[in-house]
């Protein structure tokens, strides 16, 4: 049996905040229909799933957000890009272009092939509206609802990447800092939000580095309108902060140390909504 597309959890009545925690790519289940259209060695699917986010965030309802968690693969389609984000090498009568890792991933980061053959235009639209538009309905509805209970809301997309860039990567080799917001350039986000998560991080030892690599996706760019209400930002932990990246094992004792800073965060940006118009 198929676990459901993705996962809501609310906080307990009287406690919750202005912020929803949306993680959309920890999962790696692929259903029966979309693993007929799949040829992607099997390691690849963890190797660039957010493994472990889900867990790191898992207290969020506990701090007063409501937690959105997708529970299959980024490879069946990913929530984290545009409806119209594929090319016709992927999608067959798609456009021109190249995005091997659009919507539809055709190939793995590191270059593995995906995709035996292009999807159709009828499994492109099962994709679609299984998971896609189901998921980024509920976001919107729960995004509306919090600028309707406290007058704004903010939005934390919480992934992870890999330590140094790899294979696949525009920055092989290169280290990176333990924790990225994305902001596009500050625009996603208003400045309180993003000192107040600069803050967090650097108050726990936690190294920052803003954009880069990581700007921010589709949710950050789609619903990051402050002068509309909503705040978005995107954090990238370092995966050396939580697991063993080559053994796809998480490691406990820094577990908790990564536990500590995603309550912090959801906790800190909670309390930056208090009073606000």
């Amino acid at each position: 049996m198929n676990p459901a597309p993705f996962t809501v959890v609310e906080p307990e009545p009287g406690t919750e905040t202005a912020v929803v925690v949306e993680i959309p790519h920890a999962g790696v289940h692929v259903d029966a229909s979309s693993l007929a259209d799949m040829i992607a060695p099997v390691r690849c699917i963890g190797r660039d799933a957010d493994l472990f986010v889900d867990e790191l965030f898992a207290s969020a309802p506990l701090h007063g957000a409501t937690l959105l968690v997708a529970n299959f693969s980024r490879y069946v389609i990913d929530l984290n890009r545009g409806p119209g984000d594929f090319d016709g090498l992927a999608v067959e009568g798609g456009p021109p272009g190249n995005l091997p890792r659009g919507l539809i991933w055709r190939t793995s980061t590191e270059g593995d092939a995906i995709l035996p053959r292009r999807l159709t235009q009828a499994e492109l639209e099962r994709r679609l509206s299984t998971y896609y538009r189901p998921y980024h309905a509920t976001l919107a509805s729960l995004l509306a609802r919090k600028r309707g209970t406290f007058g704004r809301a903010v939005l934390l997309c919480a992934h992870s990447m890999p330590s140094q860039g790899r294979r696949g990567h525009v920055d092989v080799g290169v280290g990176r800092a333990d924790v990225v917001p994305g902001t596009r350039g500050r625009t996603s986000a208003s400045a309180p939000i993003i000192d107040t998560v600069e803050r967090v991080a650097l108050e726990l030892g936690f190294t920052v580095k803003h954009d880069d690599p990581y700007k921010g996706g589709f949710s950050t760019a789609h619903y990051g309108q402050p002068s509309d209400g909503t705040d978005a930002i995107q954090i990238e932990l370092a995966r050396r902060l939580y697991m063993d990246e080559e053994r796809l094992a998480p490691v406990p004792e820094r577990m908790q140390r990564a536990r500590t800073l995603a309550s912090a965060l959801v906790t800190a940006l909670g309390r930056s909504m208090v009073g606000s118009p």
